[in-house]
C-alpha cells in the first residue's frame, strides 16, 4: 500500500491550508460538508491522524471517526428531514478512494430520491454555508 501523502487536499484542510464548510471539530476529528454533495447535508468526517484509509488507521482513531459520524447522521435526521441516511467509506482506488486520506460520507436520504451521482455538480456556496451552519448548531 502507498504511504500517506500530506499534501492530500483533506490534509491540506486539516492544517487550515483550505477553507472549508465546517460542521463539527474536536481534538481527534473534523467533519465538515462535501462541496459537490450527493444530497443536501452531504459530510465528511475525518480523523486528524494522518491516516490513508481503514487499512493503515490505528483502531481508537478508527472508532471516535465513527462516534462522530453516528452523531452527525442522528442529528442530519432531524435538521434536513431526512428519512434514512447513507454512510459510505472508501478505501484504495480499486475500493473507490479518490481523497488518500481517510474519511466517512454522512449522507442524509430521502425516500424516492437519488443520490447525485459522485463529484458531478458544485454545491452553491450560500446554500452549502446555511446547511453547514444548521448543521453544526445542531450540533452544540
Amino acid at each position: 500500500m502507498p504511504a500517506y501523502d500530506p499534501s492530500n487536499i483533506f490534509a491540506k484542510i486539516l492544517r487550515g491550508e483550505l477553507p472549508c464548510y465546517k460542521v463539527y471539530e474536536d481534538d481527534k476529528a473534523l467533519a465538515f460538508l462535501d462541496i459537490m454533495p450527493r444530497a443536501p447535508g452531504h459530510a465528511l468526517v475525518l480523523p486528524k491522524a494522518p491516516a490513508r484509509n481503514i487499512l493503515d488507521i490505528s483502531p481508537d482513531d478508527l472508532a471516535h471517526v465513527m462516534k462522530v459520524a453516528q452523531r452527525i447522521a442522528k442529528v442530519s435526521v432531524q435538521v434536513f428531514g431526512a428519512d434514512g441516511v447513507t454512510i459510505q467509506q472508501f478505501n484504495e482506488a480499486a475500493g473507490g478512494q479518490v481523497v488518500f486520506h481517510l474519511h466517512v460520507h454522512v449522507i442524509p436520504r430521502m425516500e424516492g430520491i437519488a443520490l447525485k451521482p459522485p463529484a458531478s455538480v458544485k454545491g452553491a456556496r450560500d446554500v452549502l454555508a446555511d446547511q453547514a451552519q444548521r448543521l453544526a448548531a445542531a450540533l452544540r
